[in-house]
């Protein structure tokens, strides 16, 4: 993933006592809003496919009921909620990388949590359990540890339901090695049947299968880099991560695609030697596509890199840089942008 590490900790004596008191108050919640079944408060029964149990990045999380209090850390879990009509259910957010998609604006002005993320970091425990959420949805393993958010078991103990974006699990036997289109669609199916919203989670993925196809890859060849983030080493997307899978949709040859790695650092020496012919550029707030751009024009090795002298650059917001709803139409963009370039 992007080398951008923002997290809050919490000091380990403090976290068990929020734990302490977390479960009283759980508890007492829980009673005044489900029966002994698991039921819904107004005597409804519960529904059949529930609960949705999953192995997630090797954890064994249980769903019991559709989540109704969610806290989402990362643009991509809380752009998957919006995008499937459950924005409702958003009660905090945290770790967001940027604005929301133009499709998505109508979706996120009903969210006042989006309004006012609980923090720009990754978030502490005591912050998201004040909020009594019955599902902490995570855009990366590193989002769950005692340090953040809190640690799986830790919250499943208390009532909290967790559950990470599969794209994200470190795991070999977890991580996909290469991500594609259909773990992403994979993930919304998932989504589905963790809020009891298959049939909009299928709508989803139809829609999203069809602008898929209808995407025409630019036939040129042409080579590329993905400069992510980074001044002294770059860090770039690698050959098995979201940056791939846009590059093969739009038909980009990633320079770095031998590196079995999400996001790798590539040495300025490496990226010279490639004279790549497009430099694809990812947007974020704390470095711009514009400063990336500076960056490359002010240093006499780089400035002489083929797309860097053509100015053959393309730019990828942040948020859309990771596996989630907004990869389909990223790659989408690329294919226009590089049509407006030279070869």
């Amino acid at each position: 993933m992007p080398a951008v590490v923002r997290t809050t900790a919490r000091p380990a004596a403090a976290a068990t006592a929020l734990a302490a008191a977390a479960v009283l108050a759980l508890a007492g919640c829980s009673s005044a809003t489900s029966g002994t079944d698991g039921s819904p408060d107004d005597g409804g029964p519960a529904s059949d496919t529930f609960p949705v149990r999953l192995d997630n990045c090797g954890f064994a999380a249980e769903i019991p009921a559709p989540p109704e209090r969610v806290v989402t850390i990362k643009s991509s879990t809380t752009e998957m909620l919006l995008a499937l009509g459950l924005g409702d259910r958003i009660v905090g957010t945290a770790f967001l990388d940027g604005p929301v998609p133009e499709s998505l604006t109508d979706a996120a002005a009903d969210v006042p949590a989006l309004a006012e993320p609980l923090t720009d970091e990754a978030p502490g425990s005591e912050a998201v359990l004040e909020l009594e959420p019955d599902l902490i949805y995570a855009g990366w393993e590193s989002n769950l540890t005692a340090e953040t958010a809190g640690d799986r078991e830790t919250l499943a103990a208390l009532g909290v339901a967790t559950y990470v974006s599969p794209a994200a699990c470190k795991d070999p036997a977890y991580m996909p090695n290469p991500l594609t289109f259909d773990h992403v669609f994979g993930e919304i199916e998932e989504i589905g049947r963790v809020f009891g919203a298959e049939d909009a989670a299928a709508d989803l993925v139809a829609e999203q299968r069809s602008a898929l196809a209808a995407i025409e890859p630019d036939d040129r060849g042409l080579t590329a880099l993905w400069y992510s983030s980074g001044d002294d080493v770059p860090y770039v997307g690698a050959g098995i991560g979201a940056p791939q899978m846009i590059m093969d949709a739009a038909g980009l040859e990633n320079v770095a695609a031998d590196v079995r790695d999400t996001w790798t650092s590539f040495a300025w020496e490496e990226a010279v030697a490639a004279d790549p012919d497009v430099i694809v550029l990812v947007d974020a707030a704390w470095n711009t596509a514009e400063a990336k751009r500076e960056r490359l024009a002010e240093n006499p090795a780089t400035a002489e890199m083929t797309a860097v002298r053509n100015e053959n650059y393309v730019v990828v917001p942040f948020p859309a840089t990771e596996a989630g709803v907004r990869n389909v139409d990223a790659a989408a963009d690329v294919v226009d942008q590089l049509g407006a370039l030279g070869r």
